[in-house]
């Protein structure tokens, strides 16, 4: 099941006896067990009723044996086992699949790996209860995650903020999440624009990683350097190995756009695996860049980065090396 599935269910009131909630991506393990956590049971009956524990502190026969009591006061009780990843062996759970206790809502959150999908033990979860795994998301969608969030609270986003936060805040929900909140809170019901991140998350609109590679696709020198006096001027918000990372994945997918045979805007983002938002830059991009630039391009950020692990570095600081890693892709 899909968390928007699970959720809806919990919201009406159905709940399964059994959740197997597993995957790379923990927020909504977290999201679907605090929800149960919250709801499942009323204020009175949690102190008595709900019990939380976690893997490394426990055992699986433990929890089967405080999964199988009676509820002290109400009608249910709820047992949640967090960090269920290091419990170990889940062999022991087939036993209680066989008749769970239908008073006990039981909940597994196993983060940042998942059991394996061959196992008997997961059908029979799907079979009784409910089995989810959050995976990880990929970079080519976290554009079009930022602005459907941002949509689900009425709310609209201007592209170059969605760009700005998927470009700084990478792939990690909660990060991902807790900026967003920020903003959503902070934008008085108007949209968020990119001087509101700039205000709110610290990002500067105007001098950042995806600014810097704006203005070497329109080679502009000037721009191109007062973006590195800048990061030079700010290196926590700015470190080198991100902005060597950002342009080595823009040139090295730019080298991959080069050979496509088809260029529409849609093969493109699925080849690349990237929102068709930020197509449009390679189109323009491969104007300023051939093949044998690109991939020359390619060669001189692998030369930065040995540079800034210290191979064949004379007293060059991270704006030395940046300074003559532009000039060399922009000549």
């Amino acid at each position: 099941m899909t968390p928007a599935q699970i959720l809806s269910d919990l919201k009406n009131g159905k709940y399964a006896p059994i959740y197997l909630l597993m995957g790379e991506e923990p927020y909504y393990i977290d999201l679907i067990s605090d929800y149960i956590e919250e709801h499942a049971l009323d204020a009175a009956s949690r102190d008595f009723d709900q019990i939380v524990v976690y893997g490394k502190d426990t055992t699986l026969r433990e929890v089967i044996q405080t999964a199988r009591r009676f509820p002290m006061f109400g009608e249910r009780q709820v047992v949640i086992v967090k960090e269920a990843q290091h419990l170990g062996s889940f062999d022991d759970l087939n036993y209680y699949l066989q008749q769970p206790q239908k008073s006990t809502i039981l909940v597994f959150c196993y983060k940042y790996g998942s059991l394996d999908k061959r196992l008997k033990l997961l059908k029979e979860i799907e079979k009784t209860g409910v089995l989810m795994e959050s995976a990880k998301i990929r970079d080519y969608q976290v554009v079009g995650w930022i602005t459907d969030y941002v949509r689900q609270h009425k709310l609209d986003i201007d592209s170059k903020a969605v760009a700005l936060l998927a470009e700084y805040l990478g792939t990690d929900l909660s990060k991902i999440i807790n900026e967003l909140n920020k903003l959503i809170i902070g934008c008085g019901g108007k949209t968020i624009t990119a001087e509101l991140v700039e205000s709110n998350v610290g990002i500067s609109k105007d001098y950042n990683v995806f600014e810097l590679q704006n203005a070497l696709i329109k080679r502009d020198v000037l721009k191109a350097n007062r973006i590195i006096r800048y990061f030079a001027a700010n290196p926590k918000n700015n470190p080198l190995v991100m902005v060597l990372a950002q342009l080595f994945k823009f040139f090295s997918n730019l080298m991959i756009y080069h050979y496509l045979g088809n260029k529409q805007e849609n093969s493109v983002a699925v080849a690349l695996k990237i929102s068709p938002f930020f197509v449009r830059d390679y189109k323009e991009a491969a104007q300023s860049f051939n093949a044998r630039r690109t991939m020359n391009a390619i060669s001189y950020i692998r030369e930065a980065a040995a540079r800034q692990n210290g191979v064949d570095v004379y007293q060059m600081d991270d704006e030395d090396i940046l300074k003559e890693l532009i000039f060399k892709i922009l000549h």
